[in-house]
């Protein structure tokens, strides 16, 4: 007996944006490893890449994740 159910049918207003076909889906078509979602509206799924790329922009200029004032680890060792 499977733990887990594989779910092939979504759910009506679940969308998705397939990673490797690049479209809007509404509920999972494609495999949960190629996919952004669910998102509640095909607007926000069409403009998945934007929302990824603006995120990864945010933590990677994110003070909190570049410890400015921390020494180098070379500098520590004898």
């Amino acid at each position: 007996m499977a733990l887990f159910k594989k779910r092939t049918v979504g759910k009506p207003g679940e969308w998705y944006y397939c990673l490797v076909h690049r479209k809007v889906e509404e509920g999972p078509e494609c495999p949960a490893k190629d996919r952004f979602g669910p998102y509640a509206s095909r607007e926000e799924a069409e403009h998945a890449m934007q929302t990824a790329q603006e995120r990864n922009l945010e933590w990677e200029t994110d003070p909190k994740w570049h410890d400015v004032n921390e020494p180098d680890a070379e500098e520590d060792k004898p």
